[in-house]
């Protein structure tokens, strides 16, 4: 009997099985296949725009891919650093080989965590209630709840052309009977599809043709709590490449021979990461479109041709590769393909992961209709806190949209739903310039150790860091530029026009061509290079955040107008029959909520709220 099953071994499950054991519930972790835990059978990075911002999120918040992505990385880099703070985003060329074995010693070393090998093909549930799993074998194994973190397996079928093989994206064996079973219990379950590129043998390729894209000459971690574990120097490099009117001609003409456009998948693929054929379809104005090789390991020579996922036959795969400058005797030591699988519709579920018609079962990954690894380890980690909490009677942890891109993720799900593979992009946080890489500890560190995810040691040293700011901040404000010769000779020689008075140099820092780095030749400041960073971007942009944090406030005061959960629907007139079935089905916890459901217009939020005013406000 444990009090918590996580099943699946990939990048949620890892999440999920890690913060249940942490927090102290008794918890195993069911997979098919050990040596596939956090596995990386898509491309070999962690972290990217919008999703480097998740594993720092990720870390804040106790869970762990952050800490393991920085100790067997072997490139890294910041995305959209010549742009502003809130768009950039760490992204790391992750080894394939070391990144499961360390995340495996993570979880072998996490006390309360046993691993199981077995092939979950059914939950036990009495009174709408869960209360274990049903192994392939017939073993059952009881506990309090559960957690589904089945990524690509549930009936996972993988396409080549017009081949269809059953299966998971190596071959392993797939689930064939837990989504059966989970639409015997009522849920629904719908098809996606994503894929993956060819891979090609290193001595196979000319370099010499491809731009040499090199890891950042800065040290960065993904972790709060690490130290960095690289050199600089000592970084793998990947390569930039195109594709071509060849390129082009080779995929239109046998368009009908691809699984996609042959007919021959069922699922619906991401629309953000779409499979090259699909890029020459929908983009065909574009002359030629960005591609880039990076090494999976240190360990084999197979690498990995970023941006050009296909379905198309084997044959014609070779042409399309051929076809590509630097690769005209490439050879393809692994074919693209296409996977189908099933996942449940993310409207079913409540914000806290727990599935409306199962009590205690929990959702998170690719099953919740997500795509990338970093949206999986998310869920995951929120999945498991909140697991704990609805046992110990606890109110869950539900983050806002201007608390973290988790909190987008989970409300975009349960509010919108999705038909396609969702991946999280800087454009659906509206709050985004208070979302970034550099404050994630500073706005979720607290939550953390609120909810019991944080201890004591990593909560002061927030608080250290915070006093920090704070001190930084009033010496730039009691410290004026003193307009001396010495100091306009160092204006000078620094190409900085000299202001014509005198003002506080924290006001001096607003101006766009002062950076910290010119601070520091004026005064001297002996703090860590992060906490100074911190300090120019707050600074810089104060006017911006305060507007920003000024519209998050009211947002924030719709998401306290409460809709009581024994709320009928039906009983409010007016309402549009589609806002009428939406909010039946989603049934939000908030005006806020209620507000992103499409099909629910304002109209419709002013109905409600005369009518939640009327029936339940006794004031």
């Amino acid at each position: 009997m444990y009090d918590l099953i996580v099943v699946g071994g990939g990048h949620a499950g890892c999440e999920a099985a890690h913060i249940g054991a942490y927090l102290g519930l008794k918890t195993a972790l069911v997979t098919a296949s050990i040596k596939n835990i956090a596995d990386m059978p898509c491309n070999p990075s962690i972290g990217g725009t919008a999703k480097g911002i998740i594993v720092r999120e990720i870390d804040a918040l106790g869970g762990i891919m952050g800490k393991v992505a920085d100790r067997t990385h072997f490139q890294i880099k910041m995305l959209n650093n010549g742009k502003g703070p809130a768009v950039r985003s760490l992204r790391a060329q992750a080894d394939k080989v070391t990144y499961p074995k360390v995340m495996l010693e993570f979880l072998n070393n996490t006390s309360n965590l046993t691993i199981i090998e077995g092939m979950v093909e059914n939950l036990i549930v009495k009174d709408n209630k869960v209360g274990g799993v049903i192994l392939s074998d017939g073993a059952h194994i009881t506990s309090d709840a559960v957690i589904l973190t089945t990524g690509t397996y549930l009936k996972a079928n993988i396409l080549i052309g017009s081949e269809n093989t059953p299966g998971g994206p190596h071959g392993e064996a797939r689930s064939n009977n837990l989504s059966d079973n989970l639409k015997k219990l009522g849920l629904d379950v719908q098809r996606l599809k994503t894929g993956t590129p060819p891979r090609i043998k290193k001595d196979s390729i000319d370099f010499s043709k491809m731009q040499e894209e090199c890891g950042d000459d800065k040290y960065y971690t993904f972790s709060f709590d690490n130290p960095p574990f690289y050199k600089i120097n000592e970084q793998q490099k990947c390569y930039l490449l195109y594709t071509n009117a060849k390129t082009h001609e080779i995929i239109r003409n046998n368009l009908e021979k691809s699984a996609m456009y042959g007919g021959y998948v069922t699922g619906i693929g991401p629309r953000y990461c779409p499979s090259i054929e699909d890029k020459i379809v929908r983009f065909a104005d574009k002359e030629r479109h960005q591609l880039f090789l990076e090494p999976e390991s240190i360990y084999y020579d197979e690498w990995y041709l970023q941006g050009f996922s296909t379905s198309m036959p084997r044959n014609v795969q070779e042409l399309m590769v051929h076809s590509l400058s630097g690769l005209e005797n490439a050879v393809i030591t692994k074919y693209a393909y296409a996977i189908e699988y099933d996942a449940l519709n993310p409207l079913e579920m409540k914000a806290s992961l727990e599935n409306k018609l199962i009590e205690n079962l929990f959702t998170a990954g690719q099953i919740n209709g997500t795509s990338g690894y970093e949206e999986a380890a998310a869920q995951g980690l929120i999945a498991g806190i909140n697991a704990h909490h609805k046992l110990k009677g606890k109110e869950p942890l539900i983050l806002r949209r201007d608390e973290a891109y988790i909190g987008v993720l989970i409300d975009d799900l349960v509010t919108k739903g999705t038909k396609e593979p969702y991946r999280m992009l800087t454009s659906r946080a509206e709050y985004r310039l208070i979302l970034r890489h550099d404050n994630a500890d500073l706005r979720l560190r607290k939550i953390g150790y609120d909810h019991g995810t944080i201890e004591e040691e990593r909560f002061k040293k927030l608080k250290e860091k915070e006093a920090k700011i704070n001190e930084i901040k009033n010496i730039l404000r009691n410290n004026n530029l003193k307009l001396n010769e010495e100091t306009k000779a160092l204006l000078k020689r620094l190409n900085v026009e000299i202001p014509s008075f005198s003002t506080s140099l924290y006001m001096f820092l607003k101006r766009p061509e002062i950076n910290m780095d010119i601070i520091k030749k004026i005064i001297p400041l002996e703090y860590e290079n992060d906490i100074l960073e911190e300090v120019e971007i707050e600074i810089k942009y104060e006017g911006y955040i305060a507007k920003v944090y000024k519209e998050a406030e009211k947002m924030k005061k719709l998401e306290e107008k409460l809709i009581p959960k024994d709320i009928d629907y039906d009983d409010v007139l007016n309402l549009a029959s589609e806002a009428r079935q939406k909010l039946s089905q989603i049934r939000p916890i908030s005006i806020g909520q209620a507000t992103r459901i499409s099909g629910v217009n304002p109209s419709d939020i002013a109905i409600l709220t005369v009518y939640l005013k009327k029936k339940y406000d006794k004031n």
